[in-house]
């Protein structure tokens, strides 16, 4: 009977860590270029008190043994890289990837992460930059003065310079892939990092080889299903409340062995 109350604990755990996820998805559901999550479950080990196929006291073989189980465990939580909605927008800025394609920033410290969300702006000395300021790589600069930004499927970004009544190349837009992008490490700011789990950086252009292409004047909405997430999220509150159930029933079943010997 304390074993059913350890098991169900980690049900409990378990359907708590399930909400938090679901939560998590629910929060974003309005954020740019946002994957959802998902979890992966496992059962624990067993604890056998009769291995299956042993001979009994009759000399027969018994089809079956007798194991019991002793809960569950969170065996992994990972991003789905479905493509999101594009939603068109009037902002020169904004760019989807159509495609499977990440966006490569670049990090204060050097480093690179990888991102889907397209909604760029310009900073002071008109380098292409995310929202929080980290810059595109390859890096690009849009001259002063420059009118008519477009940015091609294939990634070529040109302009109409002081000057001059043609559009000139400025910049290229590069890609990557990665052969397991749920492996990627997730650093908030709708960043991903690499992981030795995700492998290595495949670097192409635009359209090339299933990375994807852009859309100027559209952004990648978020992933989630709301209707999924609220089923979900019913179908984990039920799982918490029955499990409790367990619980409760293993104590009563405690306090009647204990009641057996007055």
């Amino acid at each position: 009977m304390i074993r059913c109350m350890m098991t169900a604990a980690t049900g409990m755990e378990a359907q708590q860590l399930y909400m938090d996820n679901i939560s998590n998805n629910l929060a974003n559901v309005n954020t740019v270029g946002f994957k959802r999550s998902k979890i992966e479950f496992q059962d624990l080990m067993y604890q056998t008190m009769k291995e299956p196929g042993v001979r009994n006291f009759e000399g027969s073989m018994a089809p079956a043994g007798i194991e019991t189980g002793l809960g569950v465990k969170v065996a992994a939580t990972s991003k789905v890289f479905e493509q999101g909605s594009l939603n068109g927008s009037n902002n020169e800025m904004d760019w989807a990837i159509q495609g499977e394609g990440l966006f490569q920033i670049t990090l204060p410290d050097g480093g690179t992460a990888y991102t889907r969300d397209g909604a760029f702006k310009l900073s002071a000395d008109g380098t292409i930059v995310t929202s929080t300021g980290f810059p595109l790589y390859p890096s690009v600069a849009v001259p002063s003065g420059a009118t008519n930004l477009q940015v091609g499927a294939d990634g070529k970004i040109g302009a109409i310079l002081p000057g001059e009544s043609s559009t000139t190349e400025i910049g290229q837009i590069e890609l990557v892939r990665f052969i397991n992008q749920s492996g990627l490490r997730s650093l908030g700011g709708n960043l991903f990092a690499q992981s030795d789990a995700s492998g290595e950086p495949v670097v192409n252009m635009p359209g090339e080889e299933g990375t994807g292409t852009i859309m100027q004047r559209f952004t990648e909405g978020s992933n989630v299903q709301i209707v999924d997430e609220m089923v979900n999220m019913i179908s984990a509150q039920r799982a918490f409340e029955v499990i409790s159930k367990s619980i409760q029933a293993g104590e009563d079943m405690i306090q009647i062995a204990n009641n057996l010997k007055r």
